[in-house]
């Protein structure tokens, strides 16, 4: 068993964490304060190749495995989560789709653009009435006279109205299955596609820069062949995603509590009391040495469900494992980061309070705590 990254692993891992130290934090307060959305950073990200790392060369992609993907992911979410989400939902949910299950046709009109970064795009699983139970999808597109009518609604949809956005994958019921259950299938539906109404950005407690809106559907109009992979496969296909997607978080995950570790023990070194620095006593030592632990532990945990995806072996327990751990450290780490600054944690110019804000909803997004511990639950044959 070798631990050791690869020269290429090294090489991205070294300058997406100079990135993130040169571009990225010297903004993260601005952007977070006023809740902009940051296109020159995004721009060079896609010139970097960035928001291509996974797929193959051939599709505009840098042709790097899914752990360097993972591990470039926490150094630019060490940055600022916000630029970490923004990346993670183009590549794992945007772009992915087309790469697994879009024709050769589809692949040349809408990857090639996504994985040369210049064009983003999102997935539009979640509706109103649909978060945890995903498979409740309510939306629905009836085919007619080769054109499908969808009506419908999604939310908390993450890089759906940005300038740089192209287009959004949606799941919607196109039918019945055999057993009675619902047929969901995926849609491609670019941007200014009639009846597809982008709405305003949700006023969010965290990852403040990065766009997340509501959308709506009505009596959208996408031509038939706009449908990726084949009918009725879009639940089958979204829950593939979504569980290579779960590493990807929790890759996120490491990055902003590693972040939390950086800033906290740089501040327990420097703020003195009784005489003396706090990071010389007990009881903030403990503190660090425990959120040291649990990253350390959180990292590997993604870099084996990150392997074992690469290796085509089930990797579904792995990655709902190292999401549940990675989201709850990270929570534990901000909560601790906080604490160790006192007063001054609780105030916006230091980073940690945006780091407490941002770290919540990494328990959330793509499957909460709850879900994968349902999903580690069912592997253990519960």
């Amino acid at each position: 068993m070798d631990f050791t990254l690869n020269d290429e692993q090294m090489a991205i891992r070294n300058t997406c964490r100079e990135f993130a130290d040169l571009e990225i934090k010297p903004i993260a307060e601005e952007i977070d304060a006023t809740g902009t959305f940051p296109y020159a950073l995004i721009r060079k990200m896609g010139e970097l190749g960035l928001l291509g790392l996974p797929f193959p060369e051939e599709y505009g992609g840098a042709g790097a495995d899914f752990l360097t993907y993972c591990i470039a992911l926490e150094e630019i979410s060490r940055g600022d989560a916000s630029i970490g989400i923004t990346m993670e939902a183009h590549t794992s949910l945007g772009a992915t789709p087309f790469y697994l299950f879009a024709s050769e046709k589809q692949k040349e009109r809408f990857l090639v653009p996504l994985a040369l970064g210049e064009q983003l795009w999102s997935f539009g699983l979640t509706e109103p009435e649909a978060g945890s139970d995903a498979g409740a999808t309510q939306t629905r597109a009836v085919l007619q006279d080769g054109q499908w009518h969808v009506n419908g609604t999604k939310a908390f949809i993450t890089n759906a109205g940005t300038d740089m956005t192209a287009g959004v994958t949606i799941t919607a019921v196109t039918g019945t299955r055999p057993d009675g259950r619902k047929e969901i299938t995926n849609l491609i539906v670019p941007k200014g596609t009639a009846g597809y109404i982008i709405g305003n950005p949700y006023k969010k407690m965290g990852w403040k820069a990065s766009d997340t809106r509501p959308l709506a559907f009505e009596d959208c109009v996408v031509p038939e062949d706009q449908v990726l992979g084949q009918c009725g496969d879009g639940f089958k296909q979204f829950m593939q995603i979504l569980d290579a997607g779960r590493i990807a978080i929790a890759a996120l995950s490491v990055g902003l509590a590693q972040a939390c570790l950086d800033e906290a023990l740089s501040y327990a070194k420097q703020r003195k009391q009784f005489g003396q620095a706090i990071s010389t006593f007990q009881a903030i030592q403990f503190k660090l040495a425990d959120m040291a632990t649990e990253i350390e532990l959180a990292r590997l945990m993604y870099y084996k469900a990150a392997w074992l995806h690469m290796q085509e072996k089930p990797y579904a327990r792995e990655a709902a494992m190292a999401k549940l751990f990675a989201s709850e450290t990270a929570k534990r780490a901000a909560d601790q980061a906080v604490q160790i600054h006192g007063g001054y944690g609780f105030m916006d110019e230091y980073p940690v309070s945006r780091y407490w804000r941002n770290v919540k909803v990494n328990e959330i997004g793509e499957g909460t705590s709850e879900v994968q511990r349902m999903v580690i639950a069912k592997h253990l044959g519960c």
